[in-house]
């Protein structure tokens, strides 16, 4: 059994297939021309399955799925990532239908790129066998997905569990979302950096003054770039711990680059969920780093999709189709 993926970024266009347990037999990505014409980047989309259907592995496709930067409209089929400003409520889903060597009758899952990890952290990760959990990518900016009665829980758009647009501070600086207070705002990596350099911090020579670069700092004793971190994982426990509040978790994931920093985020993070999580029932709840690292995309994405197959990976709910 062959499951198709597609994992498109502001970055990259990568695409996979994945047998029945969850491994790669074919991958192949592209650069994504982010900042070109609607048809040049379809073209890159296009290219990407080109060579997949090149694999004799094709002829045993059974399903699709396409993890984007979202938004996304999962009942309409179209993504407006806000990375990629030629792509408004393109039609992905369609378009990657109409591709001549998509299969007739196959109709491709759409889902947002966080609750893509979530789908591959709970078939083959740290979320796998838990019936509740919180999936958070801490990256240049902040997204999550939701696992609930032990199935993904995309919601109708396909954008449940965003918790990078939760208002954590009413008096916060004003989101690229248009809110205040955001934790996208606060957490994200490149709000880490913006406020340690705000502080005074400065990166070493040759370095990039990055999240990376920050946590590097801090793990040497310097007080700004701590400051950073502990002000990012605040915001992440408010966040977690009013997620948790509302819906009874039993795990939180954190992946994405912020997350590579290890116990620097980490530490703090479980230190400051005492001061949020304080009723009975969110209390204690593990935060862990997800297990699966840069292909966590095209891995949810195959498992999104095959669930509506009754595949081993069926207990990871695909998104609403139309």
């Amino acid at each position: 059994m062959v499951y198709g993926a597609l994992d498109i970024g502001g970055t990259k266009i990568a695409g996979a297939l994945v047998d029945d347990e969850g491994r790669l037999l074919v991958r192949t990505e592209r650069a994504t021309p982010a900042r070109r014409p609607a048809e040049e980047l379809m073209g890159a989309v296009s290219g990407v399955l080109d060579e997949l259907a090149s694999h004799l592995a094709w002829e045993a496709l059974s399903c699709l799925g396409i993890a984007s930067a979202g938004p996304v409209d999962t009942a309409a089929g179209t993504v407006s990532p806000v990375n990629i400003p030629a792509w408004r409520r393109f039609p992905l889903v369609e378009r990657v239908r109409a591709h001549p060597r998509t299969p007739v009758g196959l109709r491709p899952v759409l889902v947002g790129d966080a609750v893509a990890m979530t789908a591959a952290e709970h078939w083959l990760g740290a979320a796998r066998g838990v019936d509740n959990a919180l999936c958070m990518v801490v990256s240049t900016g902040v997204g999550g997905g939701l696992v609930l009665n032990g199935r993904l829980h995309p919601g109708r758009s396909g954008n449940a569990g965003h918790i990078g647009h939760i208002t954590v501070d009413l008096d916060g600086p004003v989101c690229a979302c248009g809110a205040p207070g955001c934790v996208e705002g606060l957490a994200s990596g490149t709000a880490i950096a913006a406020h340690a350099l705000a502080a005074g911090w400065t990166a070493p020579p040759g370095a990039t003054p990055d999240a990376a670069a920050v946590a590097a700092a801090a793990r040497n004793g310097d007080v700004r770039a701590r400051a950073a971190y502990e002000r990012a994982a605040q915001a992440l426990a408010a966040a977690i711990a009013a997620t948790t509040a509302l819906v009874e978790l039993d795990l939180v994931v954190i992946g994405g680059g912020v997350a590579q920093a290890g116990d620097t985020l980490f530490t703090p993070l479980r230190r400051r969920m005492a001061d949020y999580a304080v009723l009975d029932f969110t209390r204690d709840v593990p935060i862990v780093p997800a297990r699966l690292a840069l292909d966590a995309g095209l891995i949810g994405a195959a498992a999104a999709a095959s669930a509506g197959l009754g595949h081993p990976a069926a207990h990871v709910a695909a998104a609403p189709r139309p």
